[in-house]
């Protein structure tokens, strides 16, 4: 793991196992070349980057000026890898974010390409670093304005807009912990998710008087491993929180002595000291400080392919996508349920090839070459909320979808489904509703007309929706979305007691949602592997499809920076097919909805990953 700078200076010198506060020691002034800098930070060998009135300046550990960037600057933040750092500052006439790499054994400063001109007043932004080594940028506006960028090479994209408290004039992002902190001066520090995906959330930290302890407000930051440094706004006293679980706690407040004006206060970090600026320029407190930096759990990112043109409609609208296979393997087709409006096709390019408008549709699969009575045909079914219907669609062999049919279930709140292609010939259909019923169907095929016969209904205890056969054991998987993934026959003549295969706990996150099964063509039926949506932490889990259901892995999907794609998050439906659909889809692909389109903001669609960066990203055989 590469280390991180953060709150413009190194954490490396911390060691942590619980949290503890020195009693309050004298400052002392720091290096006498530092005390012109409204802004600096430490750099690994000793060195110092200071942001003053002559521009962005670069001194060894022995004081020395090496270089120098002149320019009317302010908030800045920085992140190193290796011998190399990244800094960034804001221009102070124009507000435009200017990235710079310091050379530390050069003694070099590099100018990178600028990012656009915010089309908003800047009050504070700060550095981010994810699980994908990217580096990203916050940027806060007086009103409460926001954006996030993310850096790839020379290019400068926006990941999402966002609404953070108005009157903010500092953050800082804990890496580790995945969080964004922002101090709002007239109130107090609140956190937030940094990653972009998903919906996010927000936890108070410390808030002023009468609310909390902070005295006129909240100013400067300084992220601490496991907790935060900040400043109350009158900059009279230094608060301490640490982070344990969901909790914020709050240590004995320190009297300091800066004599600023409000909102004018700074915090930095140098090794186990905590530097601060003052009215006579900054001062050194040496913080004793014991507690334990937190990370989220390893878990491989892959980066998505391609992605579909998103939903015509706003919220959440995408859920579940089944993919078709043509008998040209370029002409594959993905079909997607729009929960306001109906069922799209996309081509693997991910372009809309159809729309059919017939209503709230959720769930969708599709099998083909299906036998009725010396016919064939492809079909797709899906569940239909605004009548409790089951819907019928037939696929031609140019991969044009009609609707063929709908049936009512008597369900009141019909839900998921999955089809099952028993080795007997027909298809059959499951159907679930949401207080846990399940309904199996058999399909049959009279002249032009489809019918649907119930064989059988059975009840899980609480919510379910995905499911996926497995047609070659004729087994059925099911997800509770709150329990985890049971096991039953597929078989209605059949029927044995559920059986369960993954609990939500320590690699399933509730909601248990999309499932889908891939087998490699002509292997046995006692391979392949189980695909499961952990809604809960928007990853996915692989696991055996058979007994004893070893897990084999869990994986996130990420950024595809150069095709301007971004990751996916609270996936709702997902299938796979191990078909050669050639290039990268050569071992096959896996479609996956996204709950939240960033890169930029928009609805809705499904993303594109190749199988083979599954397989290696997990060693699969």
């Amino acid at each position: 793991m590469k280390k991180t700078v953060l709150c413009s200076a190194l954490l490396a010198a911390f060691s942590f196992s619980s949290v503890a506060l020195a009693a309050p020691a004298a400052s002392t002034a720091a290096p006498a070349f530092t005390q012109e800098a409204e802004e600096l930070a430490r750099l690994p060998g000793g060195g110092w980057l200071t942001l003053d009135k002559h521009g962005l300046r670069l001194f060894n550990a022995s004081g020395q000026e090496q270089d120098r960037i002149a320019v009317r600057a302010k908030q800045l933040d920085t992140r190193v890898a290796g011998g190399t750092l990244l800094a960034v500052f804001l221009e102070a006439d124009t507000q435009r974010p200017l990235p710079v790499t310091v050379d530390v054994q050069a003694g070099k400063l590099l100018k990178l390409a600028p990012f656009p001109v915010p089309t908003f007043s800047v009050e504070a932004s700060c550095l981010y670093r994810d699980a994908q080594q990217l580096d990203h940028l916050f940027l806060i506006g007086k009103d409460g304005q926001a954006e996030q960028w993310v850096m790839h090479g020379e290019q400068r994209q926006l990941v999402r807009k966002l609404a953070l408290p108005p009157h903010a004039k500092h953050c800082r992002a804990d890496d580790g912990a995945r969080r964004l902190l922002v101090s709002e001066s007239n109130m107090g520090v609140w956190a937030y998710d940094a990653d972009a995906e998903g919906m996010g959330k927000r936890e108070v930290v410390a808030l002023r008087k009468p609310y909390g302890q902070l005295d006129g407000g909240a100013g400067a930051l300084a992220v601490l491993p496991g907790g935060v440094a900040v400043l109350d706004g009158k900059a009279e006293k230094l608060h301490l929180y640490t982070h344990q679980g969901s909790q914020w706690t709050a240590l004995p407040p320190q009297a300091v002595a800066l004599n600023v004006r409000k909102g004018d206060s700074q915090l930095a970090l140098d090794g186990n000291s905590l530097m601060l600026r003052g009215k006579s320029g900054w001062q050194t407190r040496p913080l004793k400080w014991h507690g334990k930096a937190e990370t989220q759990p390893p878990v491989a990112i892959i980066a998505p392919q391609a992605q579909t043109a998103p939903m015509a409609r706003q919220g959440d609208a995408a859920d579940d996508p089944a993919i078709w296979l043509s008998g040209n393997p370029a002409d594959a087709r993905i079909l997607g349920t729009n929960k306001k409006q109906g069922l799209l096709v996309y081509d693997l390019q991910g372009k809309q090839t159809q729309l059919l408008e017939v209503g709230r549709l959720n769930n969708v699969d599709v099998r083909q070459n299906i036998a009725f009575n010396g016919r064939k045909a492809d079909l797709a079914v899906a569940t239909q909320r605004d009548d409790n219907s089951m819907m019928l669609f037939t696929i031609n062999a140019d991969g044009v979808v009609a609707e063929a049919g709908r049936f009512p279930t008597g369900l009141k709140s019909i839900y998921g489904m999955c089809l099952y292609q028993p080795a007997s010939g027909g298809v059959q259909a499951f159907i679930n509703d949401k207080d846990g019923t399940f309904q199996q169907y058999s399909i049959g095929l009279e002249g032009n007309k489809f019918s649907a016969t119930l064989l059988r209904s059975f009840k899980v205890a609480s919510q379910p929706e995905g499911c996926v056969a497995d047609d070659a054991n004729g087994r059925l998987f099911l997800g509770e979305e709150t329990r985890g993934v049971w096991t039953t026959s597929a078989d209605a003549a059949r029927p044995d007691a559920l059986s369960m295969v993954l609990p939500v706990g320590q690699h399933l996150a509730a909601d248990v949602e999309g499932m889908a099964i891939y087998r490699q063509p002509g292997a046995k039926a006692n391979t392949g592997y189980l695909i499961v949506s952990s809604q809960g932490d928007s990853s996915y889990v692989v696991l055996d499809a058979q007994a004893p259901y070893k897990v084999r892995g869990r994986f996130k999907v990420g950024f595809n920076l150069a095709g301007g794609i971004d990751g996916t998050s609270e996936t709702d439906g997902l299938d796979v097919t191990s078909a050669n659909l050639g290039g990268a889809y050569a071992q096959g692909m896996l479609v996956i909805q996204d709950g939240y389109k960033r890169l930029p903001d928009g609805p809705q669609n499904f993303k594109y990953v190749a199988w083979s960066d599954v397989a290696r990203a997990l060693q699969l055989e």
